[in-house]
């Protein structure tokens, strides 16, 4: 899992449940002070997982669509902490029920908003404040198989997370110079609220879901995910810069 992160600072977005909050938690398990980001209230339950893991944990309200409570955000971890050393961005909507010629703008317009402006804008805060503090760090974005596979009536959704690898990868090139490494994790199937409330609205039977998304007939854990944010996060993987680990069961192999 990458190790300890004692004395460092982590911002963790999306935090209130599913991959978010285990990623929060997997930090505070290994020593770090984490930033707990999400627009939910879950987000202080969250905070109080990761005290009971052994971390320092700071709520923060935000929604990632807005550069103002971005920047608030950071400001947590620069103030509070006194530092920022490591982020997941994870916060992300999928909402769409229809194919593109169905789908509404306002629809399309949230999503880009949440999934890929909110990764650009909570990128350009976490970046700024490293150069700051000028000792490097590292960025993980959360995207999807669906950067590269997509999948029927998600056309907002796929088109967001194309953005999140090509803005990933953009933003590797230009701070790895200066220690930051930026990285992206695609995720497959995981067992998340998010995943289960879009079986529902699409009738999906979520044991067909598993053997169409996984080679291995099941759904991937939260913790799963962490598990690869911390590795990408430590220096463990110093030689890793602009890659999207797959996460996703050996779907996008088959």
């Amino acid at each position: 899992m990458g190790g300890s992160f004692e004395s460092k600072v982590v911002i963790v977005t999306g935090a209130a449940g599913g991959m978010g909050r285990a990623t929060a938690v997997a930090f505070g398990a290994a020593g770090a002070a984490v930033v707990v980001a999400d627009v939910a209230a879950g987000a202080e339950e969250t905070a109080e997982l990761v005290r009971a893991a052994g971390g320092r944990a700071e709520a923060a309200l935000v929604d990632v669509a807005d550069a103002a409570q971005v920047d608030a955000m950071v400001a947590v971890a620069t103030g509070t902490f006194g530092g920022l050393d490591a982020a997941v961005n994870a916060a992300a909507i999928e909402i769409e029920e229809t194919a593109l010629a169905e789908c509404e703008e306002a629809t399309f317009d949230r999503v880009i908003a949440v999934n890929l402006k909110g990764i650009f804008l909570t990128m350009r805060a976490e970046v700024r404040a490293m150069l700051a503090l000028g000792r490097g760090g590292a960025i993980v974005n959360i995207g999807s198989t669906n950067s590269f596979r997509p999948q029927e009536h998600q056309c907002a959704y796929t088109a967001s997370k194309h953005g999140v690898l090509g803005i990933t990868r953009n933003a590797a090139i230009e701070y790895a110079r200066h220690g930051i490494r930026i990285n992206a994790i695609s995720p497959g199937p995981i067992d998340t609220p998010m995943l289960r409330g879009a079986m529902a609205r699409r009738g999906r039977d979520p044991l067909d879901v598993q053997q169409r998304l996984s080679l291995l007939g099941r759904f991937g854990e939260p913790e799963e995910i962490a598990k690869a944010a911390l590795w990408l996060c430590s220096d463990d993987s110093s030689f890793t810069i602009g890659h999207a680990l797959a996460v996703d069961g050996g779907y996008l192999a088959r």
